[in-house]
């Protein structure tokens, strides 16, 4: 096997996959959804049992609810401010409808700008939804009742880790309800109680739900863009797979489950909101869209409750960036939602040992160099006997030379007479590719590492590197790769056939250019691995001629 051209192959190959990934994302096929039933278009999208009112349809209003689709701000609401959220709850319905991330500006150089996820204005629309229905005619404390709280703004205070935020509702013949959120510090985690007393003389049958209301307005695919190329739109957890929901499939046929032990998202790049019921429950979920609105629904079982008894419901929603310890310490599998694809196996452990080693030098570009030594030092005695097997062949360039100008009009003697001369000099012209062989996975995996963490948005480097998640603004370090690796061909052997060389002298260049636009934490790994592998094979290389 031709090791120069098996290189190529490995190279341009790797180009294709990633520009695949990248820029022709909108034409792959959809992600297998989960088995669904079918639902006529005419029925309430979560009805578990009969006599209980239905959920609203997406692109359903309700007058006088803002946060259902009226437009402009809540007549009434609460303000809650804590060190990492900053939220508005709407006192129509009791649920959140604005939240706003101060420690996560839109824009770098714009920080009073920050992120906003929830929002109750209907061209961004993404609001939370949640009550309590029963199955008496009398109103029930659902997400269209009008709740009361003792105050108007909530903020934690200095040295103060929980606020809680009570919001009541009181039906004339006895019946009360409580939605109770829990706010802690520095978690975007947020829990919710919904609880229901039956003050009145009779059995009431009720149940709680929870759902997500959002406006689909998925990003334009750009080049240019790294937000493009994650999945924006509904996930679904359902205790054993993840699975991404299609608004466009959900449009035409609603996802309908029962679970348990799963949870409901909508994310989008380096941010999400969830809903997660309680693990031990079998909740019936629900996905349904109409036109570019989705809803996610999760209703749980309706129980009978007693004179004097109690309904309590525990949910936690997540509103926030994808942080990793905190999904997995909302819900089990949750970290799913940073999407690593098919390198997941790799991209996990690989950003652990970057968050450890970020954790003691304080600088992910820092940790990205040297967790890239680390795995060069992993797979030194790997790559070092493929690097003799290179330095051999360099010395054999001169006899390799010889054998073309002795056999150039007969290329079947020509391919004898080199492999003759690899074996009897103990010669492996395709050891040479296994480092670009075991470096390719990691090259992946540290691509998604660096697109989808946001661990890694807007994280500083040195000098004139201020996101390792997007472009290096001058380009410099793509040039600086592009001669790295100029100087590597210089120290492998010389392809035999001029073709084949013509072609090594311009892969730094057109590495070059591919890499200009690839985020720079990802430029920077490629580098320094480029710049460790130089120093490898010098030093092989100097010691093969050593040994004559």
């Amino acid at each position: 096997m031709d090791n120069i051209r098996l290189f190529l192959w490995v190279a341009f190959l790797a180009m294709v996959w990633v520009t695949y990934t990248v820029w022709v994302t909108d034409y792959a096929p959809p992600p297998t959804a989960p088995p669904a039933t079918s639902v006529p278009e005419e029925a309430a999208p979560a009805r578990p049992d009969d006599g209980l009112p239905p959920l609203a349809e997406p692109g359903a209003t309700e007058s006088g609810s803002p946060a259902a689709g009226a437009g402009g701000a809540p007549r009434r609401s609460v303000h809650v401010v804590t060190d990492v959220l900053d939220v508005l709850i709407d006192l129509e319905g009791g649920d959140l409808v604005r939240v706003d991330l101060p420690q996560y500006p839109v824009e770098k150089h714009r920080p009073d700008v920050p992120v906003r996820l929830l929002d109750y204005e209907p061209a961004t629309r993404w609001v939370y939804r949640t009550g309590l229905r029963t199955a008496d005619e009398g109103a029930d404390p659902d997400h269209t009742a009008v709740f009361s709280s003792a105050a108007s703004e909530y903020r934690l205070a200095d040295g103060q880790d929980e606020l809680t935020v009570a919001l009541d509702w009181t039906r004339p013949d006895g019946v009360t309800a409580r939605k109770v959120y829990t706010f802690r510090r520095g978690e975007y985690r947020i829990d919710l109680a919904l609880e229901l007393l039956n003050g009145t003389g009779a059995p009431l049958r009720s149940d709680g739900y929870a759902q997500m209301l959002r406006r689909h307005n998925p990003p334009e695919r750009s080049f240019m863009s790294v937000d493009s190329y994650s999945f924006t739109g509904p996930v679904l957890y359902d205790g054993d797979q993840y699975h991404k929901l299609q608004v466009e499939d959900l449009v035409r046929q609603p996802v309908t489950q029962t679970v348990t032990g799963g949870w409901m998202a909508a994310i989008q790049h380096h941010f999400l909101g969830a809903i997660v019921p309680p693990p031990e429950l079998e909740m019936r979920y629900q996905a349904t869209a109409r036109d570019d609105q989705f809803v996610l629904s999760t209703v749980a079982p309706a129980q009978e409750v007693a004179p004097g008894g109690r309904l309590e419901l525990p949910l936690r929603l997540f509103v926030g960036p994808k942080l990793q310890s905190q999904l997995a310490a909302t819900a089990n599998e949750l970290e799913l939602t940073v999407d690593y694809g098919v390198l997941t196996i790799l991209a996990q452990p690989l950003f652990w040992m970057l968050s450890q080693i970020e954790r003691f030098v304080g600088n992910w570009g820092w940790a990205i160099v040297i967790a890239t030594f680390i795995i060069k030092l992993a797979f030194y005695k790997l790559t070092a006997a493929s690097g003799r097997s290179m330095a051999k062949m360099r010395k054999l360039a001169p006899r390799m030379k010889a054998l073309q100008e002795r056999y150039k009009d007969d290329r079947q003697a020509l391919g004898q007479a080199m492999m003759e001369l690899y074996k009897r000099e103990k010669v492996n012209p395709a050891a040479g590719c296994l480092p670009i062989l075991v470096q390719m996975p990691f090259f992946f995996a540290y691509y998604w590492v660096l697109v989808e963490s946001v661990e890694m948005r807007q994280a500083p480097f040195v000098l004139w590197i201020d996101d390792l998640s997007s472009r290096d603004p001058y380009f410099v370090l793509p040039l600086l790769m592009g001669a790295a690796m100029f100087f590597q061909t210089r120290l492998n052997p010389a392809p035999p056939d001029p073709v084949q060389a013509r072609v090594m002298q311009i892969m730094p260049i057109v590495f070059t250019v591919f890499f200009a636009f690839f985020p720079s934490g990802l430029v920077l790994y490629w580098l320094t691995n480029t710049v460790l592998s130089i120093l490898q094979q010098w030093r092989i290389n100097t010691i093969v001629a050593r040994e004559g």
